[in-house]
Protein backbone atom coordinates (compact mmCIF):
# COMPACT_ATOMS: atom_id res chain seq x y z
CA UNK A 1 0.00 0.00 0.00
CA UNK A 2 1.33 3.42 -1.15
CA UNK A 3 1.89 6.04 1.79
CA UNK A 4 0.11 9.52 0.90
CA UNK A 5 2.23 12.21 0.84
CA UNK A 6 1.31 15.61 2.33
CA UNK A 7 0.34 18.45 0.11
CA UNK A 8 1.64 21.62 0.04
CA UNK A 9 -1.81 22.89 2.08
CA UNK A 10 -1.24 20.21 4.69
CA UNK A 11 2.70 20.86 4.95
CA UNK A 12 2.13 24.77 5.42
CA UNK A 13 -0.79 24.20 8.27
CA UNK A 14 1.98 21.78 9.88
CA UNK A 15 4.41 24.45 10.05
CA UNK A 16 2.46 27.17 11.02
CA UNK A 17 1.20 25.34 14.10
CA UNK A 18 4.66 23.89 14.72
CA UNK A 19 6.65 27.20 14.21
CA UNK A 20 10.17 25.35 15.33
CA UNK A 21 10.01 22.77 12.60
CA UNK A 22 11.14 24.10 9.30
CA UNK A 23 10.78 22.75 5.47
CA UNK A 24 14.19 21.45 4.02
CA UNK A 25 15.34 23.38 0.57
CA UNK A 26 14.10 20.26 -1.20
CA UNK A 27 10.52 20.21 0.25
CA UNK A 28 10.82 16.86 1.02
CA UNK A 29 11.58 16.60 4.81
CA UNK A 30 11.37 18.59 8.12
CA UNK A 31 14.06 19.36 10.85
CA UNK A 32 14.26 20.81 14.33
CA UNK A 33 17.15 21.29 16.83
CA UNK A 34 16.45 21.00 19.99
CA UNK A 35 19.01 22.15 23.10
CA UNK A 36 18.78 20.52 26.64
CA UNK A 37 20.29 21.42 30.01
CA UNK A 38 23.12 18.65 29.47
CA UNK A 39 24.10 15.34 27.80
CA UNK A 40 21.61 13.15 30.43
CA UNK A 41 18.14 15.30 29.17
CA UNK A 42 18.87 14.99 25.82
CA UNK A 43 19.32 11.07 25.66
CA UNK A 44 16.35 10.59 27.82
CA UNK A 45 14.08 12.58 24.74
CA UNK A 46 15.72 10.83 22.52
CA UNK A 47 14.91 7.56 23.92
CA UNK A 48 11.48 8.22 24.89
CA UNK A 49 11.15 9.68 21.24
CA UNK A 50 12.96 5.82 19.87
CA UNK A 51 10.31 4.19 22.13
CA UNK A 52 7.80 6.19 19.90
CA UNK A 53 8.99 5.58 16.65
CA UNK A 54 9.51 2.16 17.19
CA UNK A 55 5.25 1.63 18.48
CA UNK A 56 4.95 3.26 15.22
CA UNK A 57 7.16 2.06 13.10
CA UNK A 58 8.45 5.64 12.09
CA UNK A 59 12.03 6.45 12.86
CA UNK A 60 13.47 10.06 12.61
CA UNK A 61 16.96 10.68 11.14
CA UNK A 62 18.85 12.39 13.90
CA UNK A 63 22.07 13.37 15.41
CA UNK A 64 23.10 14.09 18.80
CA UNK A 65 26.08 15.94 20.24
CA UNK A 66 25.88 16.75 23.91
CA UNK A 67 23.22 18.74 24.53
CA UNK A 68 21.82 18.93 20.81
CA UNK A 69 19.55 16.69 18.99
CA UNK A 70 19.08 17.77 15.23
CA UNK A 71 15.60 15.75 14.20
CA UNK A 72 15.18 15.23 9.98
CA UNK A 73 11.45 13.47 9.60
CA UNK A 74 10.68 12.22 5.99
CA UNK A 75 8.68 9.17 4.78
CA UNK A 76 11.11 7.41 2.33
CA UNK A 77 8.24 4.93 1.04
CA UNK A 78 6.46 8.34 0.73
CA UNK A 79 9.31 9.94 -1.31
CA UNK A 80 8.43 13.30 0.63
CA UNK A 81 6.26 14.17 4.03
CA UNK A 82 3.85 11.67 5.10
CA UNK A 83 1.02 11.83 8.07
CA UNK A 84 3.89 9.44 9.52
CA UNK A 85 6.40 12.88 9.96
CA UNK A 86 3.22 14.92 10.84
CA UNK A 87 2.28 12.66 14.04
CA UNK A 88 5.75 12.41 15.06
CA UNK A 89 6.94 16.01 14.57
CA UNK A 90 3.40 15.97 17.32
CA UNK A 91 4.82 13.37 19.63
CA UNK A 92 7.90 15.17 19.39
CA UNK A 93 6.64 18.68 20.25
CA UNK A 94 4.50 16.99 23.34
CA UNK A 95 7.67 15.72 24.74
CA UNK A 96 10.30 18.73 24.27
Amino acid sequence: MAIARLTRDDIDSLLAELPEWTLRADGLAISRSLKFADFNEAFGFMTRVALHADKVDHHPEWFNVYNRVEITLTTHDAEGLSARDEAMARFIESIA
